[in-house]
């Protein structure tokens, strides 16, 4: 016994005196092991329904492609971001049976085997998706779930609709005062030697002889996560899968964007919604397919907006 472990001895003493009576039912015979309940796995069918003012749609990932401008009918001259939807396609479905929630993950984009982990290769080869690039996670409503391996294009939102962007903000690296947080700075001339864009006092005297958290200071600038919300969708074009919206979105030409519906602004008829998506008919020409545009109506919506 001097030379047995302390979990052998632990794993003795248990077998000769039970501690509870947990540890005695381990023992017995009487007790049965009730059955594992297998849950059916939900049935998921693509076909179009209605959407509901409590519904929730999927959103998509884009890329940022750049700035233009457009002319209005009334010749003014409106810049737009122009977005890119790279084969946006279901690659997982998460339900509340299994995971709790209802939830689409939706993957972007193109990527090679030797460029992901095994981890990600398991994920891609189990669903049955090709792989991809950039994956996010929306959470929709139990009526607008989709199959995996649904491909979905920019037909999914409407002209004339509002679309709430996310996306990482242009980093600017370590910044001063006057840049990062719009200080006016110290005198050009006249008393000031070498601290012309100093940002100037920044704690008290005796009282309270401190410098109080969340003072604006110099720091890194940029480079988190924001979100423009109601970005107004001027024009779709289904043939090569571009969007563009009016104003500025977050994020570099080339950074991945997540496009979903606005919380805030909606249309008042949820009809004019593909609902849970818009299914591509197998009829269709690819010579028919034509830029859709916005209605812009007798008022200019650019300038009311404003």
């Amino acid at each position: 016994m001097a030379g047995a472990s302390r979990g052998a001895l632990w794993r003795l003493k248990t077998l000769i005196i039970p501690q509870s009576t947990t540890q005695l039912r381990l023992f017995s015979s009487e007790i049965q092991i009730p059955e594992t309940q297998v849950i059916n796995p939900r049935i998921i069918e693509p076909k179009p329904g209605v959407m509901s003012k409590h519904s929730k749609r999927t959103g998509l990932i884009a890329i940022k492609c750049g700035m233009s401008a457009v002319w209005d009918k009334w010749g003014a001259r409106v810049p737009v971001s122009v977005l890119w939807f790279d084969d946006n396609v279901v690659s997982q479905v998460k339900t509340v049976e299994k995971e709790g929630i209802f939830a689409l993950q939706v993957g972007c984009s193109h990527k090679k085997p030797k460029h992901l982990t095994k981890p990600e290769l398991g994920h891609f080869r189990a669903q049955g998706v090709p792989l991809k690039r950039k994956l996010r996670e929306f959470p929709v409503t139990e009526d607008a779930l989709l199959p995996v391996g649904t491909t979905i294009n920019v037909r999914h939102f409407v002209p004339g609709q509002y679309v709430d962007v996310t996306g990482i903000t242009r980093g600017k690296g370590f910044q001063g005062g006057m840049k990062r947080h719009g200080f006016v700075g110290g005198p050009a001339s006249h008393g000031a030697s070498l601290s012309h864009r100093s940002i100037g006092s920044t704690g008290q005297r005796d009282d309270a002889g401190k410098v109080f958290k969340g003072k604006k200071m110099p720091g890194r600038m940029g480079g988190k996560q924001r979100t423009v919300k109601n970005v107004w969708v001027y024009k779709i074009d289904p043939l090569r899968n571009l969007m563009w919206v009016k104003g500025q979105v977050p994020g570099a030409v080339g950074n991945f964007l997540f496009v979903k519906d606005a919380f805030g602004e909606k249309l008042e008829n949820t009809e004019l919604y593909p609902f849970p998506t818009y299914f591509t008919p197998e009829d269709e020409d690819d010579e028919a397919l034509v830029p859709i545009t916005a209605d812009l109506g007798e008022i200019d919506p650019f300038m009311a907006a404003d």
